[in-house]
């Protein structure tokens, strides 16, 4: 059985802890899309890891993790977070890398930072981790397999022809200094040997455990609205963020995904630019900035500040159609308890008409959040394990966003570890 684990909104759901969950009556936990641009945060018995491109499930000895074909991977970051891993207690990791998997290229940052410093004040937001020009190399055909970094003469004679036009972007657009081939192929020599023990044919091994009825968790990288077809464009990330792209991410038939589980926050946040509707602002934004959970709502890959915003129920509702949601999961329930009121973003209103539909972005830009207002229930919750026994505000904001959403709330998370969960 396939069970993709995917966001609902901007990313930053929480999707770890829930991957962290399944993961344990699992066999193949799988990374298909995305690269070290953002982060999932496990906590579990060995401690608290951001994780960044390594499958949620590596603290479990029993299962395979697997980085596929449609991930941008990072080797020397992979390596660092390995490492990291390993040094927090967790005594080995079962890791398998995909032999067609595309890497990062040690040009890729800097042609991302540069861009992001020549946009200036029409920047993106980038996290600066090259995901857009890994991805414009991939499908201009100009990115490199890992496989071919085990071909050196094929290496040397593609890495010069490359060069050849990137120097001349980094010359006369950025005005930098130009790469030397020889010190490109050094570093890809060092990857090489880096990522040699974990390199194998992924599809292979992946077809045999669906044929065989293996447990198998797909796990997604941010979340619906940064999906470049369907999320907010282009304020949006450069692979797709959908459940319907494990498919190819991974190399799985379509037909397998038998299960799409959304996540979605009981608040909303968002880091990087883009539209955001129902955002808040100054010491509001802040409060609850600081409530968000142990950590508070910082980027585990940049540590910046998330931007904060009430429920958005028109884009979380858009958020698991385009997903294709067969049950959500709600997070974070037990950081709003501090407020005595509690909005949520019911419609948008644009150009003196109120919409629950989720609009292209021109029409976007234009929307006002449209809020209603209910109780909160301003006590701790965490430790509740029975949905009957949380407060009647509590139940109530919950079944309001079920109603709204139109998908059934299986799981309420009222807790940062893998154990503060409700099952309903």
């Amino acid at each position: 059985m396939v069970r993709a684990i995917v966001g609902a909104n901007w990313g930053d759901e929480g999707k770890g802890k829930i991957t962290d969950m399944f993961a344990a009556q699992s066999d193949m936990v799988i990374r298909f899309q995305g690269g070290a641009n953002a982060g999932h945060t496990i906590i579990n018995d060995y401690g608290k890891f951001a994780l960044h491109q390594l499958p949620s499930g590596v603290c479990f000895p029993h299962i395979t993790n697997v980085i596929a074909n449609g991930v941008a991977l990072d080797i020397p970051k992979l390596i660092k977070e390995i490492q990291h891993v390993l040094d927090g207690g967790v005594p080995e990791i079962n890791l398998k890398v995909s032999e067609r998997c595309q890497i990062m290229m040690p040009y890729h940052v800097l042609l991302d930072t540069y861009e992001e410093e020549r946009l200036a004040d029409r920047a993106f937001g980038s996290t600066k981790s090259g995901i857009a020009p890994f991805f414009s190399d991939k499908f201009a055909k100009v990115g490199f397999q890992i496989c071919e970094l085990f071909d050196e003469e094929h290496l040397r004679e593609k890495v010069t022809q490359i060069l050849s036009i990137k120097n001349l972007m980094i010359k006369e657009i950025y005005h930098k200094p130009e790469l030397d081939v020889d010190e490109v192929l050094a570093q890809l020599e060092q990857y090489r040997d880096m990522i040699a023990p974990y390199v194998c044919d992924t599809g292979k091994l992946i077809r045999e455990a669906v044929k065989s009825g293996k447990k198998i968790l797909l796990e997604g990288q941010l979340g619906s609205l940064k999906d470049p077809d369907f999320g907010i464009y282009p304020m949006v990330t450069s692979s797709s963020t959908l459940a319907g792209y494990g498919a190819v991410g991974a190399g799985i038939p379509p037909y397998e995904i038998k299960d799409v589980t959304v996540i979605t926050k009981a608040y909303s946040s968002a880091v990087g630019a883009g539209e955001f509707v129902s955002e808040i602002f100054g010491d509001e934004a802040q409060e609850m900035r600081l409530h968000g959970g142990d950590a508070g709502e910082f980027g585990a890959t940049t540590g910046r500040p998330r931007r904060m915003g009430w429920f958005d129920c028109v884009a979380t509702r858009y958020g698991c159609a385009v997903q294709g949601a067969t049950e959500v999961v709600l997070t974070a329930l037990d950081c709003l308890s501090y407020l005595e009121k509690i909005s949520l973003c019911v419609g948008y209103e644009i150009d003196g008409e109120v919409t629950r539909d989720f609009p292209v972005t021109p029409l976007l830009k234009r929307a006002k959040p449209v809020l209603v207002t209910l109780d909160g229930w301003n006590c701790d919750i965490r430790g509740i394990r029975d949905f009957s026994k949380l407060p009647k505000e509590a139940r109530e904001y919950v079944e309001f966003i079920e109603k709204e959403i139109g998908v059934k709330i299986s799981y309420v998370s009222n807790g940062p570890k893998r154990e503060e969960i409700i099952r309903r």
